[in-house]
């Protein structure tokens, strides 16, 4: 908690740490505030559930203000400079508009300010979208997925859901929408958002097709949903995207570790070819896993693998693939390589090679010719 007054700064809280302000435009017994404007108390005291990610559902925290004594104001104004405040909060709690505009503070929005020490992250930049908003808004569509570390465009427009089209506030870089009936909010750091589900739902009104289903798969990956659950939520989803959240989320599986993979599998699929096996283990006579495979028939004994690693590989890592691919070789098993290459500017090329892998050993479901479908979610560079 940091009190400033006439006679400077008063630090209480082992981990406060704010610079003197006496004179510089802030707090009363500066040449902007005279000696009976009220004090000002700024909160300072670290906020663990806001500045550390602790997952969902955490709570808010309480500043509670020294007991007052005879010298100062009952009700002195609080305000946490480490979470993003109105121009309105500042001037309730004594700070001069135009120390805004300084080094101190850093805007976020039109009137949305922070302490210029406070790095930006989706939960700030989520918070300081909420600052203009009703108090039921919260978070949603791609603001919400980034403050859930999804794989999606990280700038960009905030999202941001309230109740009715007049609670909508216009503001560059937000962008409102009125909420669905009855929906699912939760707090991520202390920040009102939708859940996991609702928000795959919301991302499929934005998101194209591939990459809705790669969201769904990193959704899986970090225990947020599991697949089941997705379908049961977009089978009740209802407008223009419900169809395409319900073919989405029908196609996200357990286990993909990352969102290449999953437009790897997604263009094998598209195309019509039989969809392989995703995390596949392969043990050992004990019953110990030796290998995963990212993509793989292994009644075909085919491992189809994406490589998104440079050229300038360590010599340790080097070794480890030979001695991976002499495994593979004991084991009768085929290695495709796909490498994104193959996926934005090949991907007819790298059809033609799955095809064929497949023909070659045997598969009994392989298609006359390949379904034109994956042309529209993969046009070659």
């Amino acid at each position: 908690m940091v009190h400033v007054n006439g006679c400077g700064t008063e630090v209480a809280g082992s981990d406060s740490a704010f610079a003197h302000m006496n004179n510089s435009g802030i707090g009363p017994g500066s040449a902007r505030y005279p000696a009976a404007t009220p004090r000002l108390w700024i909160t300072h005291t670290a906020d663990a559930n806001f500045r550390h990610s602790t997952g969902m559902v955490a709570q808010p925290s309480l500043h509670t203000p020294l007991a007052s004594t005879p010298n100062m104001p009952d009700s002195p104004a609080v305000l946490d400079i480490h979470r993003p405040f109105t121009r309105a909060d500042a001037v309730a709690a004594g700070i001069d508009p135009q120390v805004l505009a300084g080094s101190r503070f850093r805007r976020i929005f039109r009137g949305v300010y922070i302490s210029s020490g406070v790095p930006d992250d989706p939960c700030i930049r989520a918070a300081a979208a909420l600052c203009f908003h009703p108090a039921g808004a919260y978070a949603s569509h791609l603001t919400a997925a980034r403050m859930y570390k999804l794989p999606v465009p990280k700038a960009g427009l905030e999202h941001v859901c309230v109740a009715s089209a007049r609670d909508r506030r216009h503001r560059a870089g937000v962008l409102s929408h009125v909420a669905p009936a009855q929906p699912t909010v939760v707090k991520v750091r202390g920040v009102r958002v939708s859940s996991a589900l609702e928000t795959f739902v919301a991302l499929a009104e934005i998101l194209d097709f591939v990459d809705l289903v790669a969201v769904g798969d990193a959704m899986t990956r970090l225990k947020l949903v599991t697949p089941p659950e997705l379908v049961a939520k977009a089978k009740a989803a209802v407008g223009r995207s419900a169809a395409r959240a319900r073919r989405a989320a029908g196609l996200v599986r357990y286990g993909v570790d990352s969102p290449m993979e999953t437009r790897l599998r997604l263009l094998i699929v598209l195309a019509g070819l039989p969809e392989p096996e995703v995390n596949h283990a392969v043990r050992d006579s004990q019953g110990n896993i030796v290998m995963r495979f990212d993509l793989s028939y292994p009644g075909l004994k085919l491992l189809i693998e994406y490589d998104g690693r440079q050229h300038a590989e360590d010599s340790l890592q080097w070794r480890r693939d030979l001695e991976r691919r002499e495994l593979l070789d004991r084991g009768d098993w085929r290695l495709l390589v796909v490498t994104a290459e193959g996926i934005f500017k090949e991907p007819a090329r790298t059809l033609s090679r799955i095809r064929t892998a497949l023909k070659e050993r045997g598969c009994p479901t392989l298609p006359r010719r390949l379904r034109a479908e994956w042309t529209a979610h993969f046009p070659a560079e």
